[in-house]
């Protein structure tokens, strides 16, 4: 397995403290994020480094592992016991033989044991989406460590959600299995739609004089244009639900959330003379009412 120095990557000395990491990370992340760098492999590579990183040395128990252990400190257990195996006092037979078997000595030491497997290392991305995007099941490309993965992306995924990819993370040593992907999403909304759960909300803005008389207004929704009646003297924030018009639900080929729609009442900004005297006509008409 590779060696990588993760104090180097966060450009960090090993006396950093939790806050360092915690700064240093934030500010790479942000310099090195794949959608500030698109079409560039080698970023996208430094960026998943960054988040290995941070993984590791912003946990305590996985830190200390890594700083006795180097590479090998998700072995760390499997050398303890090797440890206790030997009653903790130098290396013993059966430790040094551990160690040659860790290490590649299969033929040397007691017994030529054979080379120990491991799985490889799992690997965390994410993947930053529009929402215009996750409305319909669709393919999407991306390239970790070099390797370009091409995934189906079902509608209505989530923001946080998680899926994995197995067999597709870090390679296995001495033939062990290869670990897991596993890609967390950013949705970014580039909507005029706010998204809760499967459910969408919109404020749409109406005349007061359609508000007023009724008339008709075209919405032009995610899953294409609607016309809606809007009744006479609608008031202000009146919300209108349209059943199944909403996001689709993830997996649930078909089925919809509902779409809410808030009419907004807008006064008009100016007047002309001949509408000013039709207004202050209605007004004396009220007060006689």
């Amino acid at each position: 397995m590779s060696y990588i120095d993760y104090y180097k990557i966060l450009g960090l000395s090993k006396t950093a403290t939790e806050e360092d990491i915690k700064s240093a990370y934030r500010k790479l992340a942000r310099k090195h994020h794949p959608d500030l760098n698109p079409n560039d492999p080698e970023a996208v590579k430094l960026f998943q480094q960054i988040n290995e990183a941070n993984e590791v040395l912003s946990d305590p128990e996985k830190r200390k592992k890594y700083d006795q252990y180097g590479a090998d400190w998700k072995q760390a257990e499997q050398f303890e016991e090797a440890k206790k195996r030997g009653g903790g006092s130098g290396f013993t037979e059966d430790y040094s033989d551990f160690f040659a078997s860790m290490f590649g000595n299969a033929g040397g030491g007691a017994g030529g044991r054979r080379q120990s497997k491991f799985r490889g290392q799992d690997i965390h991305a994410t993947l930053t989406l529009n929402l215009s995007s996750v409305y319909h099941t669709h393919q999407q490309t991306f390239s970790v460590n070099g390797k370009n993965i091409r995934i189906t992306i079902p509608a209505g995924i989530e923001q946080g959600q998680e899926i994995k990819l197995a067999g597709h993370g870090g390679a296995g040593v001495n033939g062990g299995p290869n670990g897991d992907l596993y890609i967390s999403f950013e949705i970014r909304n580039d909507t005029v739609f706010q998204r809760k759960g499967n459910d969408l909300y919109l404020d749409h803005p109406v005349s007061v004089y359609k508000a007023v008389l009724g008339g008709e207004e075209t919405i032009e929704t995610l899953g294409g244009k609607l016309k809606l009646k809007i009744a006479p003297l609608t008031q202000n924030n009146t919300r209108v639900r349209l059943k199944g018009k909403g996001f689709p639900v993830y997996k649930q080929a078909g089925l919809f959330g509902d779409l809410y729609i808030s009419w907004q009442v807008q006064l008009p900004t100016r007047l002309s003379e001949k509408e000013k005297q039709l207004f202050e006509e209605l007004a004396a008409s009220a007060n006689k009412a």
